[in-house]
């Protein structure tokens, strides 16, 4: 049995997009040992016990099946890359600890927002230590790195986030 700890790339029912901002149906999301392209074990189950095919096979919506949680072995740090069905790149992201793994480092901080329709700049009250590992979201869609930027303790969008959207930030 592994000690895992939710994944803060896919974590629980997460729905990933193409760039064209359709469900990624039929995407794939590999999992390998951090800074390689070793593949690394992730798991179904709370208990470590069940592994999950690598790379993992989006559905139709886009969404991690199997009951949609991603845990990751509380030793390991991790890269996920992130496709579409025919392979073509759409993410990466490296150097990943499960959320709250003490060989981790610290529990994120989440800072959550509503959009106005004209705000780019966000003050998220603590300084993120690493742009890699912090993830924005917009009404739950994960954005990509080119549509914003961290300025100090600042959140800087390149185009405002809807009125009345939801902003949520994890951060160490």
């Amino acid at each position: 049995m592994t000690t895992v700890f939710l994944s803060p790339v896919g974590g629980v029912a997460a729905q990933f997009f193409d760039n064209s901002g359709n469900p990624l149906s039929g995407g794939k999301l590999y999992t390998y040992a951090a800074g390689t392209t070793t593949p690394q074990t992730t798991y179904t189950t709370n208990v470590g016990t069940v592994a999950r095919t690598n790379p993992i096979i989006l559905d139709s919506a886009g969404r991690v099946g199997d009951g949609g949680e991603i845990l990751l072995d509380g030793a390991l740090q991790y890269k996920f890359i992130l496709k579409t069905a025919l392979d073509v790149l759409i993410a990466t992201w490296d150097n990943v600890w499960g959320i709250g793994s003490a060989s981790g480092s610290a529990m994120p901080i989440i800072f959550n927002s509503t959009g106005t329709g004209s705000t780019v700049t966000f003050a998220l009250g603590g300084l993120p230590t690493n742009e890699n590992t912090t993830n924005v979201y917009i009404n739950g869609v994960y954005q990509q790195k080119n549509t914003y930027l961290l300025s100090g303790a600042n959140l800087v969008f390149s185009e405002a986030p809807p009125i009345t959207s939801n902003i949520e930030v994890m951060y160490v």
